[in-house]
């Protein structure tokens, strides 16, 4: 409570409008392709990417995918919001698209809206496109006249498999607030760390292993390896105690510790 690099943060965060928060700064952007802006090596926190405690960023799932496309923008991130909410949208889908060089993660269908604009500027009229907008995000396919009108406008073949496969798509309003969301709270990470894990292990954390965690890192990576090698006979309260184990890796070998509980 009196640490005076902790009250210099809080100074400088009490003018803080979260709307002022940039959306593009480009330490808070790497975060999503690797681990530099921390100050720490992929090694260090056995994780290749820096999103580890981000909102929707930082499950294995999507942590995968950040590697498998490597964004750099904040359209990017919408897109790759889209496609981790979406069902049949990334797997067995455009992950296979932009893994075999088809095309790239902006081209891919990420986000319900994407088909209509798409479509609209193919030159389709709008209520058909509407209409097969909503047909595909409901999982319902496409009918036999619509694809002939697709490809009469110029519709790639892989854009209607595409379509065929989907199950479920998310809305591209709901994607953006989610990444504005994340984005926002990466920038705390980046720049007021000690503040970041603080929020982390008071709000977002429910199991903790505080005699491991006090430590330090070695202590808190055998943990991480121990959980690992159980693989699927982990208990749900080890897999639960991994995410916080992790987080507390990476915030120990950025030069932060935990001490033990004061009552």
């Amino acid at each position: 409570h009196d640490d005076p690099t902790v009250i210099r943060m809080l100074e400088d965060l009490s003018g803080i409008d979260p709307k002022t928060i940039p959306k593009d700064d480009p330490e808070v952007m790497k975060l999503f392709k690797g681990t530099e802006s921390l100050g720490v090596t992929e090694e260090q926190i056995m994780c290749k990417t820096g999103t580890l405690g981000i909102p929707e960023f930082g499950t294995r799932f999507v942590r995968q995918m950040l590697e498998d496309t490597e964004p750099s923008t904040f359209s990017e991130l919408v897109q790759i919001s889209g496609l981790s909410h979406g069902t049949d949208v990334w797997l067995n889908n455009a992950n296979e698209l932009i893994a075999n060089g088809t095309c790239e993660l902006k081209d891919v269908i990420g986000c319900r809206d994407d088909i209509m604009v798409y479509l609209i500027h193919k030159g389709l009229e709008a209520s058909l496109a509407f209409k097969i907008m909503e047909f595909v995000r409901k999982g319902k396919g496409l009918q036999d006249e619509w694809i002939e009108e697709m490809k009469n406008h110029g519709v790639p073949d892989w854009y209607i498999e595409s379509c065929k496969k989907i199950k479920y798509m998310f809305p591209k309003a709901h994607a953006a607030a989610y990444v504005l969301m994340a984005v926002r709270i990466a920038y705390f990470k980046v720049h007021y760390p000690a503040l970041f894990y603080a929020a982390y292990f008071t709000v977002r954390a429910d199991d903790f292993d505080i005699d491991i965690m006090t430590r330090g890192s070695s202590a808190i990576r055998a943990k991480i390896e121990d959980i690992l090698a159980k693989g699927l006979d982990a208990s749900p309260k080890e897999k639960s105690l991994l995410t916080v184990l992790e987080l507390a890796l990476e915030m120990c070998e950025r030069g932060l510790s935990f001490q033990k509980v004061d009552l």
